[in-house]
């Protein structure tokens, strides 16, 4: 999956950019409030993107 597409989904189910790291980005949930750290990559392993996924959109 590439980064823009996994950004979009993100930014889409609720969750917004916490703060800019050195070499992730830490991302977080307004619904659940958990926090997951996104590398810089531009392309994901497909089960890293729906762990991610899973851990900032579950309800």
């Amino acid at each position: 999956m590439k980064r823009n597409d996994l950004l979009k989904r993100l930014r889409q189910g609720g969750s917004y950019l916490k703060r800019e790291g050195r070499s992730h980005s830490l991302w977080a949930s307004q619904v659940s409030g958990a926090m997951e750290a996104i590398p810089r990559h531009n392309d994901f392993p497909e089960n890293l993107a729906k762990k991610i996924l899973k851990n900032l959109l579950a309800n």
